[in-house]
C-alpha cells in the first residue's frame, strides 16, 4: 500500500508498507454466497465490451464477467443431482434461461426425481415459462402454482434431496432469467444444513398441493414462527404468505435495534415501517440502497446519518465532464427493475453477533400477508455477514458516486472534472475527523 502525494501530473509515492492477506473457497461450508456484477451499465463493461449486449459479445465473455460466479454456483447446485438416489424440489417465479432449464432436463435424464412449482395466476410469467420449459424438454416435470389468482408465487428455492432426505437448499433473489443472473444486482445463497432444507421441504410440499392462502398462511406461521425480540444464534427461516405483518414489523424492530450500523436493499421503495424507524435519530450510519429513488426520501434522510444510494449509470453530460470516463449504458437486459434487485438487511454487520436477514421478499405488505416467499435470518455468522456488507457497499459507493456526479453534471456552474479528482493534499483528511460528519462516522464504523 502506497501514499501518493503530489499534484495529479506529478505523482510523488511515499514509503508504501505491505500486508498479507488469505483467501478462502467461496463455495464452502454451511452458506456459500454468490452476488453476480450487477453493474452492466459501468466504465468497466464500456472499456471491457464497448456497450455491446452481453449476447453480442464472442466467447461468452460478458456473460462470464457478469455473472462472476452466480450462474456457475447455480448450475453446480443443480448438477449435483445425478441418478436415482437424488431429487430436486424447486419454487420459481421467472424461469427461462436456458442452461438452467437444461440442466434440470439433464437431472431428471439422469434418473434423479424433479418436481417443480412455478407462478401461473396470469398468463404471465406462467407463459413464458411454459414456452422454455418445452424448449428445455421439461414441461412434464412442471406443476402450475394457481390457487392464489392475484398474488405472486415469487420464491426461487431449489432443494436437494439425497435418498429421500432434503440436505441442501438453494435460495436468494436470483430469478432463473438472463436479466436475474446477469443484469440487476442479484444474489443466490446456498444452505448445507439438513434441518433448514427440511424446512423448505415442507413449504414446498404445500405450495405443491397448492394450498390457498387463507390455509397456507396458518400453515406457514406454525411451521416458522416470528421470533420475539432478537433471533436465535443460527439459520432460520420465514415463509410467506402469513396472516399478519408481524413478521415485517419484526423487520422493522431488528432495524431499530442496531446499536452500531443497520443497510437494507429496497427494489420496490422502503416500506413504511422501515421509513418511521429510519425518521428516529441515530449516532450511527444507516445505509439505504434503492433502485430507484423513493417518494418518502426526503423524510428518510431527516437524520443526517440516514445515507442513501439509488442505481443509475453516469450520464453523457455528466461523462463529457469527467476526463477519461465513457458513457454508461442502462441495462439492456432489464424491464422493470435495472439496477438493484435484492432483498437483504444487515443489523450490526461488525459486531460480534451479526445479522443477515435475506431472500425473496421485498419488505413490503405484499410480500409479507399475500405472496409466497421465503426468507431466511442467519444470527451470529459473521463470515455471512462480512460477504453481505462488503457487496453491499460495493453497490452503494458505486451508484452513489454516480447519482452526485449527474446531480453536478446537471447543476449549472458545477465544477464535475474538478469533483472528480483526489485532493493533492492532507486536506481530504479533515472531513474524517470533524465530529459528526458522515465521513467521521464511517471512519468510526471501520475502526
Amino acid at each position: 500500500i502506497v501514499p501518493i502525494t503530489g499534484t495529479p501530473k506529478n505523482l510523488v509515492e511515499g514509503k508504501g508498507v505491505s500486508i498479507t492477506i488469505s483467501t478462502e473457497d467461496v463455495d464452502s461450508g454451511t452458506h456459500a454466497v454468490f452476488f453476480n456484477r450487477g453493474v452492466i451499465g459501468s466504465e468497466a463493461y464500456a472499456r471491457k465490451f464497448g456497450n455491446v449486449a452481453p449476447d453480442q459479445v464472442p466467447k461468452d465473455l460478458a456473460y462470464t464477467w457478469l455473472s462472476r460466479g452466480l450462474e456457475e454456483a447455480m448450475l453446480a447446485f443443480i448438477h449435483q443431482a445425478k441418478g436415482k438416489h437424488y431429487a430436486l424440489r424447486a419454487s420459481v417465479y421467472e424461469f427461462n434461461w436456458q442452461p438452467v432449464l437444461k440442466a434440470f432436463a439433464a437431472a431428471a435424464k439422469s434418473g434423479a426425481d424433479v418436481k417443480i412449482v412455478y407462478d401461473h395466476r396470469k398468463q404471465e410469467p406462467g407463459a413464458t415459462t411454459m414456452k422454455a420449459a418445452r424448449k428445455a424438454g421439461i414441461s412434464k416435470l412442471m406443476k402450475k402454482r394457481t390457487a392464489n389468482k392475484s398474488y405472486l408465487s415469487h420464491n426461487k428455492f431449489i432443494v436437494l434431496l439425497k435418498d429421500g432426505k432434503p440436505i441442501e437448499v438453494w435460495t436468494g433473489s436470483t430469478n432463473f432469467t438472463e436479466s436475474g443472473i446477469f443484469g440487476q444486482s442479484n444474489v443466490g445463497h446456498r444452505v448445507r444444513a439438513p434441518k433448514v432444507a427440511a424446512a423448505y421441504l415442507e413449504y414446498w410440499n404445500r405450495l405443491n398441493a397448492d394450498e390457498p392462502a387463507k390455509t397456507l398462511r396458518l400453515d406457514n406461521e406454525a411451521a416458522t414462527s416470528v421470533p420475539k425480540g432478537a433471533p436465535a444464534t443460527g439459520c432460520t427461516p420465514l415463509f410467506s404468505p402469513r396472516s399478519t405483518l408481524a413478521a415485517l414489523d419484526w423487520y422493522g424492530q431488528r432495524l431499530e435495534a442496531a446499536t452500531s450500523c443497520a443497510c437494507f436493499t429496497a427494489a420496490f421503495g422502503v416500506n413504511q415501517v422501515f421509513a418511521k424507524a429510519l425518521e428516529k435519530p441515530k449516532s450511527y450510519l444507516r445505509f439505504v440502497l434503492l433502485e430507484k429513488p423513493d417518494k418518502n426520501q426526503k423524510a428518510l434522510m431527516r437524520d443526517r446519518n440516514v445515507q442513501i444510494s439509488v442505481g443509475t449509470t453516469l450520464t453523457l453530460q455528466a461523462a463529457q465532464k469527467i476526463e477519461h470516463w465513457l458513457t454508461e449504458f442502462r441495462n439492456p437486459l432489464g424491464k422493470h427493475v435495472l439496477y438493484v434487485h435484492t432483498k437483504y438487511m444487515l443489523i450490526d454487520p461488525l459486531g460480534d453477533s451479526p445479522t443477515v436477514i435475506t431472500g425473496s421478499a421485498n419488505f413490503s405488505d405484499a410480500s409479507t400477508k399475500n405472496n409466497d416467499e421465503n426468507m431466511l435470518v442467519i444470527k451470529g455468522d459473521k463470515r455471512v455477514a462480512d460477504i453481505y456488507f462488503g457487496e453491499f457497499l460495493r453497490l452503494f459507493d458505486h451508484f452513489r458516486f454516480r447519482d452526485v456526479m449527474n446531480r453536478l453534471a446537471a447543476k449549472p456552474g458545477s465544477d464535475v472534472h474538478k469533483s472528480a479528482f483526489l485532493t493533492p493534499d492532507d486536506a481530504w483528511l479533515k472531513p474524517y475527523y470533524t465530529a459528526g460528519s458522515y465521513k467521521f462516522r464511517r471512519r468510526e464504523l471501520f475502526a
